[in-house]
């Protein structure tokens, strides 16, 4: 059975999500590196679109999916949470419209398709590290660290 052929793109960014975790110092911290990381594989798939074959675009868009889904999931499942309800929904309702474009990009492939994912990582990305960083300058001198929670949703 012939090889499955490599990702440079997955390849790149899984060093780069690696390096994330081990630098990021909070859970909005990692979540912005995360989306960082995924922003960066598509663009990176965007600007080499001509080498793109299907088994590539596919990898790249399932490592967008989960880090998706983790939000959709966790959005659902802390109901009782600090974040507002309105919140909440507005990740639900984005993570969906997240899903059905790579729907759509895996049906009828097209580059310029993948601009909208990268600006939602982006976007999404500078505001949790807006949040790291006033979480990070109200608890200077605090032992207390975040739990671990997902603070995207």
């Amino acid at each position: 059975m012939p090889s499955k052929p490599e990702n440079p793109y997955a390849n790149a960014a899984g060093a780069y999500g690696d390096n994330a975790q081990k630098h990021a110092t909070n859970q909005s911290e990692l979540e912005a590196r995360v989306l960082l990381k995924s922003a960066k594989l598509l663009q990176d798939l965007q600007d080499d679109w001509e080498n793109v074959n299907p088994e590539i675009l596919e990898e790249s868009l399932k490592y967008n999916r989960q880090i998706w889904i983790l939000f959709y999931d966790t959005a659902l499942e802390n109901p009782q949470d600090e974040r507002p309800a309105d919140l909440r929904s507005n990740i639900l309702n984005l993570a969906n419209f997240i899903f059905k474009r790579e729907v759509e990009i895996m049906t009828k492939p097209d580059a310029k398709k993948l601009d909208v994912l990268i600006n939602i990582n982006r976007e999404i990305a500078a505001g949790l590290m807006d949040q790291s960083k006033n979480k990070d300058a109200k608890s200077k001198g605090s032992p207390n660290e975040q739990s671990g929670k997902t603070t995207m949703a």
